[in-house]
């Protein structure tokens, strides 16, 4: 029997290999944040505008011609415990019985300022500026319909002024109608909402400086 070893047992256990380490794979660059989506606009409110300044227009007018047909060339009417006196008076001038004289002047531009809000109103979208912009386009409205179709003529009507406060005559304060209420309480909410910083299409001037700060 032959004693060399086999060659098996020659043969020196080799170390196992360690495997190639896999290829690294492209990192990818990390994706940009996306940017916070804008709010939506508020709807807009041309149909608010219209429905404040038809609902005062029809006020206004029905009460001119109340208080014409039953109180013109009669004393004044005290109501509300002195508080107000009804009395009509034809008024050539502006709100307030102010800019005697300039009828026409007067009539073209409460025309010029019904253009401009019904143009502005196409880009409204808050609700305070509708309600204050259909309280002025109702006064607006109002009176130029007196100038209009009012005695002695077109563009030369008198408005019926019918509200005297605190006294009769206008001696407690000026004599007026819903009309010249309506221009004066919706001048008043625009002003205080221009003040708050609240912009007519719905957003808001403060925030806006913020964003560009």
């Amino acid at each position: 029997m032959s004693t060399e070893p086999s060659s098996s047992e020659h043969d020196v256990a080799k170390p196992a290999e360690a495997p190639e380490p896999a290829p690294a794979e492209a990192v990818a660059p990390p994706e940009p944040e996306a940017e916070p989506a804008a709010a939506p606009l508020p709807k807009r409110r041309v149909g608010l505008v219209f429905a404040v300044a038809v609902v005062i227009w029809v006020i206004d007018l029905v009460t001119k011609n109340l208080v014409a047909a039953n109180l013109e060339g009669k004393e004044p009417v005290r109501i509300l415990g002195g508080l107000i006196y009804l009395q009509v008076i034809r008024n050539p001038g502006a709100a307030f019985s102010m800019a005697t004289g300039m009828t026409w002047v007067l009539a073209l531009v409460a025309a010029a300022v019904v253009v401009a809000i019904i143009w502005l109103s196409r880009r409204l979208r808050s609700i305070g500026w509708a309600i204050g912009l259909g309280l002025v386009l109702a006064g607006a409205l109002g009176n130029l319909t007196d100038r209009i179709f009012r005695a002695p003529g077109p563009l030369r009507g008198h408005v019926v002024d019918f509200i005297s406060a605190f006294a009769p005559n206008g001696e407690g304060f000026a004599i007026f109608n819903i009309a010249d209420s309506a221009i004066c309480c919706g001048g008043v909410l625009i002003v205080l909402l221009s003040l708050l910083g609240k912009d007519y299409d719905g957003t808001s001037t403060r925030t806006k400086k913020e964003e560009s700060a």
